[in-house]
């Protein structure tokens, strides 16, 4: 018994003493590392049935914390840091309940795309209402007219003179008692008795901005650029040649230039003579003749040359 004892002693310390530790702590390695492999393959596979979490906006790849090791089969830390960086950031939403509830830009802003909402203005600030400017407009032009009549009848030589026509300020018909003693058409007026030419001037409402219309009446007048219907071809009376400077009586001083450089004539023709202008047919002419005089140029004669 003592015998059998002592050598099952002997075995147990001869096991104990050939046994390599480090065998022994390899093997032990190996099988947690087996075991732990064995689970990483099992929560790989409940893993891909189960969604991904999504990292922050812009991947999350960088800094993460140590929580993040949790996730990561096998204790391999920042293991799917990689992957998610690789997926692209998900886009947010543009439109539906949330974009609908964010607030728009107020009133003022200036990033509305569309209009403004009409304010009316207090009165006496910012541009005039359409009925305000066209009284501001009469009374501008009243106030020019008053004071052209008043400086017509101041005139020492009577070179011209008014009447207006009904009554009304803004129609008036100009005789034109003068022109060059030493042309052809003063001979002629002083042979037919003619006491003055008659001209029709008609303001517009944004006269003295705009040029009046004006037109021969009487008597029927040929060459010295007045045309069919009493038109008369002058760039000054038109909108681009003239000028809110221009007084009534400048512009009938270069009307009589104009008809003496013309080589105007008192019409002695056998029943054209008596055939009296016309508004419209000068309206029409006067149309006429400003594009074509727009499409090659203007010749006006200046004052001294009549």
């Amino acid at each position: 018994m003592a015998t059998l004892l002592r050598k099952i002693g002997l075995i147990r310390l001869h096991n104990r003493d050939t046994e390599d530790p480090k065998h022994h702590h390899h093997h032990r390695s190996s099988s947690s590392q087996q075991g732990s492999s064995l689970r990483g393959r099992g929560n790989q596979k409940n893993s891909s049935n189960k969604p991904q979490p999504q990292g922050p906006p812009g991947g999350g790849g960088g800094g993460c914390s140590s929580s993040s090791s949790e996730s990561s089969p096998g204790g391999h830390k920042n293991k799917k840091a990689p992957e998610l960086a690789k997926q692209p950031p998900q886009p947010e939403p543009a439109a539906g309940k949330e974009a609908a509830q964010r607030p728009g830009p107020g009133p003022g802003s200036g990033c509305g795309s569309g209009p403004a909402p009409l304010v009316p203005l207090p009165s006496g600030s910012g541009p005039l209402a359409p009925a305000g400017r066209q009284q501001h407009c009469t009374q501008v032009r009243t106030r020019r007219l008053m004071k052209e009549l008043q400086d017509i009848a101041r005139l020492s030589d009577r070179f011209i003179s008014v009447e207006l026509v009904d009554e009304s300020l803004f129609d008036w018909n100009v005789k034109l008692h003068q022109v060059d003693k030493d042309s052809v058409l003063w001979q002629d007026m002083k042979e037919t008795n003619t006491e003055y030419i008659l001209l029709n001037l008609t303001f517009p409402d944004n006269f003295p901005f705009s040029p009046p219309f004006m037109r021969v009446l009487s008597p029927r007048l040929e060459n010295g650029y007045v045309l069919d219907g009493g038109a008369i071809c002058m760039e000054l009376l038109t909108p681009r040649g003239w000028s809110s400077a221009y007084t009534v009586e400048a512009v009938m001083r270069q009307f009589a230039a104009s008809l003496v450089k013309g080589q105007g004539r008192i019409c002695r023709k056998a029943g054209k003579s008596k055939k009296s202008f016309s508004r419209k047919e000068a309206e029409a002419t006067f149309k006429s003749l400003v594009k074509t005089h727009e499409k090659y140029g203007w010749v006006t004669p200046p004052v001294s040359d009549g």
